[in-house]
């Protein structure tokens, strides 16, 4: 596939599930270098002439079609800043499918901050989904700083997967969202950190619009001396809905610190927060161990499918 390694070709099957370049529009990035590009007839991908990163424009009236923009790092000492702008035209229903990969076997720390920005148009829908994943041996620190901005227009529909399940050192994930009228906003985290690993998620939704909606759920694993914080908003300035839940096992010497926040504005604002943290119950274990499991497989069975 283009012009990548095999450690390359590796972190893209992690990050964005390629084994082949993909049909459509797409734009792979390597070592702060575009490794390919290209444009559809209905999604134009284009580089800023002002800072690095891409202006995405899709079609109103665009279905079933997507868009790979996944960045891949190897080299130690690399940072980049990197900014990414969607256009999604009224009434278009597309997958968007991001994600950073960082092989880091040196002793420099590499990182990646990319912001993106979806201007969402009226009654269009997205998939937009970003997995997060570090590897390498080296001492040098694995580092991601996303930062997600999201204006929806009357109607729109905006379904986000948040996905950061291995070898990342340090993450601080930004999210910022605004909904008109009848905008629906759902996301969906899953997170594990390990060793001693720091992992901050912060959400501030804001529903301007009557019969606007937004669900944030984030699942998380903390093991070892990792650290997590999950700091979610949900501000209603009008009659709508919003929910935000927190559900995380907590395993080793590991910490999680849950911050919920709810604003209403309006009369009509319905705002609910829920949070859990809890170990691994030992009624799960010694069933799965009645079956021949060790407990070091057991744990992995049910972090597995409590991750899914």
């Amino acid at each position: 596939m283009l012009n990548l390694n095999e450690i390359q070709l590796r972190i893209l099957r992690e990050v964005a599930d390629l084994h082949k370049v993909p049909e459509g529009a797409y734009n792979i990035r390597a070592n702060s270098q575009s490794a390919g590009r290209q444009s559809s007839a209905n999604i134009e991908i284009t580089p800023k002439s002002d800072v690095s990163g891409l202006d995405i424009h899709i079609k109103p009236n665009t279905k079933n079609e997507s868009v790979h923009i996944p960045v891949v790092m190897t080299e130690s000492g690399l940072k980049e800043l990197v900014y990414n702008d969607f256009y999604i035209g009224e009434n278009a229903d597309v997958l968007i499918v991001a994600g950073c990969g960082i092989d880091n076997c040196g002793t420099q720390d590499s990182q990646h901050d990319g912001i993106h920005r979806f201007f969402v148009g009226k009654n269009a829908k997205i998939r937009y989904v970003e997995k997060h994943y570090g590897s390498g041996d080296g001492k040098g620190k694995r580092i991601l700083n996303p930062v997600t901005e999201v204006y929806q227009e009357a109607g729109s529909v905006v379904e986000m997967e948040m996905v950061q399940i291995k070898g990342v050192d340090d993450t601080e994930r930004t999210t910022v969202a605004e909904l008109a009228e009848n905008a629906k906003l759902i996301v969906r985290e899953r997170l594990m950190t390990h060793g001693e690993q720091r992992a901050i998620s912060t959400y501030t939704v804001t529903l301007n619009g009557e019969g606007a909606s937004a669900d944030v759920v984030s699942r998380s694993v903390a093991r070892d001396h990792s650290f997590q914080k999950f700091n979610a908003k949900i501000v209603g300035n009008a009659a709508c809905h919003g929910h935000t839940e927190c559900d995380s096992i907590i395993m080793d010497e590991g910490r999680i610190l849950a911050v919920p926040g709810l604003e209403a504005n309006n009369v009509d604002a319905e705002l609910v927060h829920e949070a859990a943290i809890g170990k691994i119950a030992g009624e799960q274990l010694i069933k799965l161990m009645t079956l021949g499991l060790t407990e070091s497989e057991a744990e992995e069975q049910i972090i597995n499918g409590f991750l899914q």
